[in-house]
């Protein structure tokens, strides 16, 4: 159990049957009446953010999630196929479930699975990736002023946006939680 006076940005609760992670916090004391923390809680479940207010004394079970190292081995359209590299055990997960976050991760990387009491809700890939670049146009002299992009297809088929220097068969680095270009390779 934690209190909410000891609640800080990343700790996992349960409260209402679900699972939140706290993204934001403040104690707030106001000049009558008594102190409260004002929260904002993402469901981890389903990605939604809710506001709640606690007071400081009031208990919430604190949530265990397990992330583990596993390695995506395929998609074959109807699941994404991911391996345990200790025990060699495989998962089979649905698209739908994961979201997008494998939209630059290629076959045979590892990632991060993450569970509570056994139940998979979301993956986690690497955050930076080196990807080829598989398609974009010629980039054009001028029109740089304000530091210009076009767009790219690197080999996972996602779309990034590059410097106009950037050609085809290069490889490119990328962070995953943003989707920018960070650096050729």
């Amino acid at each position: 159990m934690i209190s909410a006076g000891d609640f800080r940005n990343g700790v996992t609760i349960e409260y209402d049957n679900n699972i939140y992670q706290i993204i934001e916090f403040q104690h707030v004391k106001p000049g009558k009446g008594a102190a409260f923390v004002r929260t904002k809680l993402k469901n981890i479940k389903s990605g939604g953010v809710v506001e709640k207010t606690f007071r400081p004394s009031e208990k919430c079970p604190q949530a265990r999630i397990d992330r583990k190292d596993m390695q995506y081995l395929y998609s074959d359209g109807d699941l994404c196929h991911f391996m345990d590299v200790e025990s060699y055990e495989q998962i089979a997960l649905d698209p739908s479930s994961i979201g997008d976050a494998l939209k630059f991760v290629k076959e045979n990387e590892m990632c991060k699975v993450c569970s509570h009491n056994g139940n998979v809700f979301a993956v986690e890939p690497p955050l930076f990736v080196e990807l080829k670049i598989t398609n974009t146009e010629p980039g054009f002299k001028g029109d740089t002023a304000q530091g210009a992009t076009k767009p790219a297809v690197v080999e996972t088929g996602a779309t990034v946006y590059v410097p106009l220097f950037v050609e085809e068969e290069d490889v490119i680095k990328i962070d995953t939680r943003s989707g920018e270009y960070l650096s050729r390779v």
